[in-house]
């Protein structure tokens, strides 16, 4: 079975005579500006933006699409369906973009809602979906989604370095005739290469490849929805503890991803300080970005965790957290030794 068959099964595609996935060596920036670049053409595109990479989403729309407009709304909040749907009457849509899992914040924006006014004001749906796919469902039947990306690395748990592209077979044929804008990022041009001659267009990275291939058979050897709920299960094993420990997230836990969890940096702590002593005990934690720099940590529960790694964690954490409540907190004081 070959790595496109493979991606449609992960995505639990039924009808999958009317699919195609296409593997692009580049990260999955790299998947989402061969979507940018090659579908829009001259047609007008809508780029819903609530954090860092839907943001990404319209610069790299604007680099190749003169027609990109953005519909902003602040990092972490809810996409407002009413407001969406005004647009949607009020102007000439033809394409809709967004990202599933915002990892600037750590919210699962809605698919269904929105694949739903796609369908509705008959336009085509584009979703970045490289920090959710592996670990969410994405059902692009029933929401319209015309063209996902995602990466190899992430929730699927290869290495970094490839990506791709599954989309409707009817649509990858409609850019048989649109302009073309990039030559190594040309989608047309790795369907018509995975259709016919089952290669990609320029050499691809083979270990790679190999190694894509290897994590998909993992997760179908696993079972997706599987999958799915041990991502899930460790995501909330996760956020008893720390609730446990009186941290507090960005946003509800049921608008969350499974993937990660954005914390409340408590007032009395002292950001990089934490990081460090956390760092001393084999652990790194993410710094918020944007609006949410110096207010908010980030932890990821991908990859090889079981309840033994979440425990490790938990424990660390409370550990460093009580040295905040019963010292002063001093920029240059002696550090933990490693554990």
């Amino acid at each position: 079975m070959s790595i496109e068959d493979k991606l449609l099964k992960l995505f639990e595609i039924r009808n999958t005579d009317n699919y195609r996935a296409v593997v692009i060596t580049g990260s999955g920036t790299a998947a989402n500006e061969s979507i940018l670049s090659s579908v829009v053409g001259d047609k007008n595109i809508l780029i819903l933006s609530n954090g860092e990479f839907g943001e990404r989403l319209y610069n790299i729309s604007k680099v190749h699409n003169k027609n990109t407009s953005l519909l902003k709304f602040d990092w972490g909040e809810i996409f407002d369906l009413e407001k969406i749907e005004t647009y949607l009457k009020d102007n000439d849509v033809d394409i809709i973009s967004m990202v599933h899992h915002e990892t600037s914040s750590g919210r699962l924006n809605s698919i269904e809602d929105i694949g739903a006014l796609s369908r509705i004001y008959d336009t085509m749906f584009i979703v970045d979906c490289v920090s959710s796919a592996g670990a969410e469902v994405i059902d692009l039947e029933k929401c319209n989604i015309s063209f996902c990306s995602s990466s190899s690395s992430k929730a699927i748990g290869s290495y970094p370095g490839t990506s791709f592209v599954i989309g409707k077979k009817d649509e990858f044929e409609n850019l048989k005739n649109m302009p073309v804008k990039t030559t190594y990022l040309n989608l047309y041009k790795f369907y018509h290469f995975i259709s016919s001659v089952s290669q990609t267009p320029n050499t691809p990275a083979v270990p790679l490849f190999f190694a894509f291939e290897q994590a998909l058979l993992n997760i179908l050897d696993e079972g997706v929805s599987n999958r799915h709920d041990h991502i899930h299960n460790m995501a909330n094993l996760l956020r008893m503890g720390m609730k446990k420990m009186g941290l507090e997230f960005l946003i509800n836990e049921d608008e969350m991803s499974s993937v990660l969890t954005t914390v409340h940096i408590p007032s009395h702590v002292d950001l990089e300080l934490f990081k460090r002593r956390l760092k001393y005990k084999n652990i790194i934690i993410y710094d918020g970005k944007g609006p949410f720099k110096n207010k908010v940590f980030q932890v990821g529960n991908i990859g090889s965790i079981t309840p033994i790694e979440i425990d490790f964690f938990l424990d660390a954490v409370k550990e460093v957290l009580q040295t905040f409540d019963t010292a002063p907190v001093l920029k240059h004081v002696p550090e933990f030794k490693k554990k």
